[in-house]
């Protein structure tokens, strides 16, 4: 079995170098190499969404990718973020606090996958705001290929545009 080394930043934090089968797969690395345990493994063919993580681009953008499809050593020199990564002292981000106060979620599985991905979006948002008019459309695009197993979506949907429409600086008029 091959090997190699990587070296990612998680979290704002460098980790490494760590010596990996070429196998590994990242969400395997994350919960079992580091003990990061909020990025799941559900479907293992990359459909449902529930591993995904926010991988920052060096051009300042930010994008998700999916830990169950890809291997350790393709986030190698990577900076990314988990679930763990978005409460700051002892204070949940927007995100959550948005999925918190819906109730959006039963079981919790795929909650990361969708904290991520909304966060990626209201980041993209911020840059680019949208008509509020284009609102709904704009949750569509960005999570209907996220999967949850226990709801009807209305609730993190209700959630995500309740967050943009009152959050300054997201949407425009028009």
């Amino acid at each position: 079995m091959t090997r190699s080394t990587i070296t990612v930043t998680v979290n704002g934090t460098p980790q490494g170098p760590h010596e990996v089968p070429d196998a590994m797969r990242m969400v395997d690395y994350l919960n079992d190499t580091l003990g990061l345990t909020g990025t799941k493994f559900s479907c293992g063919i990359g459909i449902c969404h529930a591993c995904v993580v926010i991988v920052d681009q060096p051009d300042g953008t930010s994008r998700t990718e999916r830990t169950c499809i890809q291997g350790a050593a393709a986030f190698d020199g990577k900076s990314i973020r988990t679930i763990e990564g978005h409460a700051k002292n002892g204070k949940l981000s927007p995100v959550q606090q948005a999925y918190v106060d819906h109730f959006s979620f039963q079981c919790g599985y795929c909650t990361s996958g969708f904290v991520n991905e909304a966060t990626v979006l209201l980041e993209n948002l911020k840059k680019s705001p949208i008509a509020k008019a284009d609102v709904e459309t704009a949750i569509e695009e960005a999570m209907g290929n996220h999967i949850c197993r226990c709801t009807g979506y209305v609730r993190y949907f209700q959630a995500l545009k309740d967050l943009i429409l009152n959050q300054n600086g997201l949407t425009r008029e028009g």
